[in-house]
């Protein structure tokens, strides 16, 4: 009896489960050398039921240890892969690679792109060149831009004027300007504390000059004593503050306008409303920060310039210096003149529905006049729930038309 050769020295013989991708399921003998390709052949016949006719079969199929997952290399044998006897090997086709872009999708690819990329600087200076040139330093665009808080005096003093023409029809017209007029009497930086004026007198302080050291120091009898020892022997310690009047101008003012208000007792309803008109007008008088006064002459700065500053910069120390140093732009004149009711932002502001409807509000009219007096009073008008849907309106307009 003759054995072939091959399989008197063939390595021990495994029985493995082959699951096909069509669902058939057959053994398939093989020894330990036995490599993955050579198997992975069989299996193929198997399922083909004859030889091979695209040898790229093979490759593109390939052979899963099912147990471990892994995918069996093809140059690897049986024993190298530790497949085991009845270990469960499946035969599946490998996934077709994508197919590479043709160069028409390519190009498109990248001519998008070029479009969604940002210009460079030759692109723009090629798309500009028949503009003609501007140039503007940034002193020009920062003086052409103007701030809102530095236009708002003027929008103020125009839309008052057409807010007291509104009110002044209504049937209540005097009763309302006169409440406006005592508000305007509250004068709340001009009072002292009366319990830190004692505190400072009982230390042995004279009472004008712990009321002086307290109007400058914000009511803080710390700070307020703090100075009046520091400039003890100043002697310019007792002359009064820029812009407060004395107890005798303002006792002499009070009979007279009692006289005047007594007799204009049987004048008609238009004339009274013109007299407190008036009033408001004169109590709309500018009252500078005596700490910002005081500071800024030390500076140098004599005391008509340092009122003018602190009036154009809305009593902000830091900007009345900056303008005292620089330009003097805008000057103080400039400030007592209302927008022009010709310009179209004044007309964009009076065309707005709910400036309109504001306007024949009276708490906007107070408003506008509080903040005529005391420009860092508008934030509280802001938040205001009736007035400040007006400031905002009137604000949005001013930056929409200074972008314009």
């Amino acid at each position: 009896m003759f054995v072939q050769e091959e399989k008197i020295f063939a390595g021990k013989v495994l029985r493995l489960h082959i699951c096909a991708p069509d669902g058939a399921e057959w053994l398939e003998e093989a020894t330990e050398d036995t490599s993955v390709e050579q198997l992975k052949e069989r299996c193929l016949q198997q399922c083909t039921h004859g030889s091979l006719e695209d040898p790229k079969s093979v490759t593109h199929h390939k052979l899963i240890h099912a147990a471990s997952e892994r995918v069996l290399s093809d140059t690897k044998t049986m024993l190298e892969e530790s497949v085991h006897d009845h270990d469960v090997l499946l035969l599946v086709k490998k996934r077709a690679p994508s197919p590479l872009p043709k160069m028409a999708d390519v190009s498109a690819e990248e001519k998008k792109k070029q479009d969604q990329k940002a210009p460079d600087r030759d692109a723009i200076v090629r798309a500009t060149a028949s503009l003609p040139a501007c140039n503007m330093d940034r002193a020009v665009v920062q003086t052409s831009m103007r701030d809102f808080q530095t236009e708002l005096r003027k929008i103020l003093l125009s839309l008052i004027e057409v807010a007291q023409k509104l009110l002044a029809l209504s049937p209540g017209a005097v009763e309302l300007f006169a409440k406006a007029n005592a508000m305007l009497d509250e004068d709340e930086d001009e009072r002292v504390d009366e319990t830190a004026l004692r505190q400072l007198t009982e230390m042995g302080f004279p009472e004008s000059r712990a009321a002086k050291a307290l109007r400058l120091n914000h009511m803080s009898v710390p700070q307020a004593m703090e100075w009046l020892i520091e400039h003890a022997d100043d002697p310019a310690i007792d002359t009064p503050l820029p812009g407060q009047a004395s107890p005798g101008v303002a006792g002499a003012e009070a009979p007279a306008e009692a006289a005047a208000g007594s007799s204009e007792e049987d004048e008609e309803a238009r004339d009274e409303l013109t007299e407190i008109f008036k009033k408001i007008r004169r109590k709309r008088g500018f009252r500078a920060d005596a700490r910002a006064v005081v500071s800024l002459m030390e500076m140098g700065f004599d005391e008509k310039e340092v009122m003018d500053a602190l009036r154009v910069s809305n009593n902000q120390q830091s900007a009345a210096c900056e303008w005292l140093l620089g330009d003097r732009k805008p000057s103080p004149e400039e400030l007592d003149k209302g927008i022009d009711p010709d310009s179209p932002l004044f007309q964009a502001i009076l065309d707005n529905p709910v400036v309109q409807l504001g306007l024949t509000n009276p708490k906007t009219l107070l408003a506008f006049e509080d903040m005529l007096e005391n420009p860092l009073n508008s934030t509280q008008w802001m938040n205001d729930p009736e007035t400040g849907p007006v400031m905002l309106q009137i604000s949005r307009i001013f930056q929409t038309m200074n972008r314009t």
